[in-house]
């Protein structure tokens, strides 16, 4: 009589973990630091748009493993100081798994908190995760992209060339990049005749532009993002500057653009991931076309469209899905990080991954194209074949 006593008991007791277990498992929250406000709020609220939508589209295919799928998002106000104190209010409850920042200063400042985990996928490209870190960095890297466009400036025949960066975190990297682009033996004959920097707070850079005018530059290299970079187009449009502009991906998203049309260069490029619509252009994998134009369908549904917001966030967040599935909800931080690490061939809306090949990123400048701006259509143009090679027409 005890041992069926006993026997009931432990089954209720089952029954009732098991109840648990489910109610636990009936919603997956992953967190998401992002600069909701503050200067790079264009990027940050972007993002947060297609991360909502990549939860809708999760969620109708039956979430993960059951679970419902929810983004928590962490405003950083665009902000390093304040992305730390939103990582410490996220790193008690002990989360695997995690995304966020958008902005290469407040992913810096996060990284030493992150060497025994979670694995974090920063959702910018200036960061530079080391090898076997938790931490991943989104697209293509800023080196490549540099890569990409001093080749494309080369081989349009524009060898003489200026940059105006910023001081701030991304523009220390671009000087960096642009640097080491120059070493490559491709460019013995491409010359930087000026490099020019200002502050992130200055309201005009015309001293600076009026140097690049009289240097006889051939391309302008201005790495810098949102207001930042509005400040140099308004610039150049006041000192009659018309020469090609070469500028960060990090502007790439329709909300910013539509503040710049006033004042958009007439000659105006910028490096970018794959995922502009291209048709009649090029032809990609198939498997990396399925890709994009699902993500084009999912986004329209939600009245969004693809721009630079999209790409920085849609793999990323797909591949952490991904690694989920495979892992189940319970993964470790470093079961998801190896899981990353030996991805060699997964289709995103950037190209195809390969993690051995571009360690932390799984892309490089043979995933990166020249883009511009058509005001007209409001929509990213390709103006280069891969790896900023020219299009054969």
């Amino acid at each position: 009589m005890k041992n069926c006593a006993n026997m009931a008991l432990w089954t209720a007791i089952s029954a009732l973990v098991a109840l648990t277990n489910q109610a636990f498992a009936a919603e997956t929250t992953l967190n998401v630091i992002l600069p909701l406000s503050g200067n790079a709020a264009f990027v940050g609220k972007g993002q947060q748009a297609v991360l909502r939508a990549i939860e809708s589209k999760v969620n109708k295919e039956g979430g993960i493993d059951g679970s419902t799928l929810h983004f928590r998002f962490y405003d950083d106000q665009t902000s390093p100081q304040t992305a730390v104190q939103m990582l410490n209010e996220i790193l008690p409850s002990h989360p695997s798994v995690m995304l966020g920042s958008s902005i290469t200063g407040m992913c810096n400042a996060t990284a030493p908190l992150l060497k025994d985990g979670p694995v974090d996928y920063c959702l910018t490209p200036g960061v530079r995760p080391a090898p076997g870190s938790y931490v991943f960095a989104s697209t293509i890297p800023t080196q490549s992209e540099l890569i990409a466009l001093i080749r494309y400036f080369r081989l349009n025949g524009w060898t003489r060339i200026a940059e105006l960066s910023s001081t701030d975190a991304t523009g220390q990297d671009a000087d960096l990049n642009v640097d080491a682009a120059l070493k490559l033996p491709e460019n013995t004959d491409v010359k930087m005749i000026e490099r020019l920097h200002f502050n992130p707070t200055d309201l005009s850079v015309t001293a600076q532009l009026e140097r690049v005018k009289g240097s006889d530059a051939q391309a302008l290299i201005a790495w810098t993002t949102g207001t930042q970079v509005a400040t140099i187009f308004r610039g150049m449009l006041q000192a009659g500057l018309d020469i090609p502009i070469g500028t960060s991906p990090g502007n790439q998203t329709f909300e910013s653009f539509a503040q710049f049309s006033d004042f958009l260069p007439k000659h105006l490029i910028m490096p970018s991931a794959y995922y502009p619509e291209h048709d009649g252009i090029y032809t990609l994998d198939p498997r990396v076309e399925k890709t994009q134009h699902d993500m084009y369908r999912e986004l329209a549904a939600e009245n969004l469209r693809a721009d630079n917001s999209t790409a920085t966030a849609w793999d990323p967040a797909l591949i952490i899905i991904s690694a989920l599935r495979h892992l189940g909800l319970a993964a470790r931080p470093e079961q998801i990080r190896n899981y990353i690490v030996n991805l060699t061939d997964f289709p995103g809306v950037d190209g195809l991954y390969n993690f051995k090949k571009s360690p932390q990123r799984g892309l490089d400048d043979s995933d990166c194209v020249m883009t511009t701006y058509d005001p007209k259509s409001k929509r990213w143009v390709w103006l280069s074949a891969p790896s900023g090679e020219l299009l054969k027409h």
